[in-house]
């Protein structure tokens, strides 16, 4: 435990005294278990002329209640730690989104409006910031110290995790998984800035175009518009509104439509076939980037209700 870590974001100070009474509670117990074994081992030691074979008294009582009460302190201490770690990976609503790819070795961070980065993650202070992380090879894990928050980073999967920075400052990022020979090399740096300033460094590395836009052209070029958007002699799903929606499924089940949903129906068109359609859309897995295949969900996700064609 690094007591000279900064505190950072929203999460750190509940992180750091949840590890706190752990460690208090856990010297604790341990300063009375030695303290009773070096006790008896002074009171029965080898020539102590105390005596042996009086019958003990029962203790059943005292052991009862001692069970009881470390049973409940460490539910407690579970409890308090769940807690937080279910609100610490479950955005709330109005997060901003980044996107992350771990790739060995490095981090490539893309934001909303375009703008890319290696190793290297702006964010704005004061606002709820949602990562949607993904990998291209192997399992990493993305972990910012500073803010009290890592995260498996997992190949095929999208994981997310989110925060609140604090405190203005540049903060050290680390893959804290051995993912390869490499594995050491594989940091960065967080900044988080002002929002006036994060908003002027925005404009300052602006990019030729949005994520959304850069999906649609790769939308069209995919040849992918000729059989969603209802124009072709394929008959396909409409993706107009599909995000956050119950998809029905020919197996008869329902899925909710997130990201994961869009990513594996690109990748894997066949998994999960959607209820009085025919299963004929080939399988982009290979032929696109993750990079690429982020901007793709990006557009469906931003499209609307169909009669907004």
């Amino acid at each position: 435990m690094n007591f000279h870590l900064p505190i950072a974001s929203n999460f750190a100070p509940t992180v750091d005294h949840i590890l706190i009474c752990l460690l208090v509670i856990s010297s604790a117990m341990m300063l009375l278990v030695f303290g009773l074994l070096w006790t008896f081992m002074v009171k029965y030691r080898a020539g102590s002329p105390i005596d042996r074979g009086a019958i003990a008294e029962r203790t059943w009582r005292v052991e009862v209640a001692w069970t009881t009460a470390t049973f409940f302190v460490f539910i407690g201490l579970f409890y308090w730690g769940a807690d937080v770690y279910l609100d610490e990976y479950q955005p709330p609503p109005g997060t901003m989104k980044i996107s992350v790819v771990g790739k060995r070795w490095m981090w490539k961070i893309e934001y909303p409006g375009g703008q890319r980065e290696i190793d290297e993650l702006h964010v704005p202070v004061g606002r709820k910031v949602q990562l949607v992380m993904t990998s291209e090879d192997v399992i990493h894990d993305f972990a910012i110290p500073a803010f009290r928050v890592r995260h498996d980073v997992l190949p095929g999967r999208y994981e997310t995790i989110w925060f609140i920075a604090d405190v203005p400052g540049t903060y050290d990022l680390y893959c804290t998984r051995l993912c390869g020979a490499e594995h050491s090399r594989m940091r960065g740096t967080v900044v988080a800035m002002q929002p006036a300033d994060y908003q002027r460094w925005l404009e300052q590395n602006g990019s030729s175009g949005t994520l959304v836009a850069a999906g649609q052209d790769l939308f069209i070029s995919l040849g992918c518009s000729g059989c969603h958007n209802g124009g072709g002699t394929v008959r396909a799903p409409s993706l107009y509104g599909v995000y956050g929606s119950p998809v029905p499924l020919s197996d008869g089940t329902t899925v909710m439509a997130d990201e994961g949903y869009l990513r594996d129906s690109i990748l894997y068109p066949k998994k999960q076939v959607v209820a009085s359609f025919v299963p004929v859309m080939p399988s982009f897995d290979g032929k696109i980037s993750d990079a690429d295949l982020e901007k793709l969900i990006a557009y469906i996700k931003s499209l609307g209700a169909e009669t907004s064609q």
